[in-house]
């Protein structure tokens, strides 16, 4: 039997008053896949992945996605693909009225992670 190849994203968005919430899809040796639900006003903080790339698919919404240390942020919106390569900060702060909700890929699987 084979795993199953084709996932419904709004079954994993889990909207939260607190810390959004990283909703894992699937998870293999090769990648880990999650569904986000930013609520307006929610960030998740910025961070790295040492030894992988995080790659986000903008479902809904819009944000400010930080790219430096420093808090250079950029705007992203709905139909943004938006690429972390190996060791890049990121994160991001939905300064909108809706939900920001993304897909994101981080891959290889053990890319690791460390807030910066």
């Amino acid at each position: 039997m084979q795993p199953t190849r084709i996932f419904q994203s709004n079954q994993y968005m889990q909207p939260s008053d607190g810390e959004p919430v990283r909703s894992m899809i699937v998870e293999t040796r090769e990648a880990v896949i999650v569904a986000w639900h930013v609520k307006p006003g929610q960030r998740i903080k910025a961070h790295i992945h040492p030894a992988g790339q995080d790659t986000w698919t903008i479902l809904s919404g819009h944000g400010e996605y930080q790219t430096e240390t420093s808090g250079e942020a950029h705007p992203i919106g709905v139909g943004d693909v938006v690429v972390a390569y190996p060791g890049a900060v990121h994160g991001v702060y939905n300064n909108g009225t809706e939900p920001l909700r993304f897909i994101s890929v981080v891959s290889p699987a053990n890319a690791g992670h460390e807030w910066v």
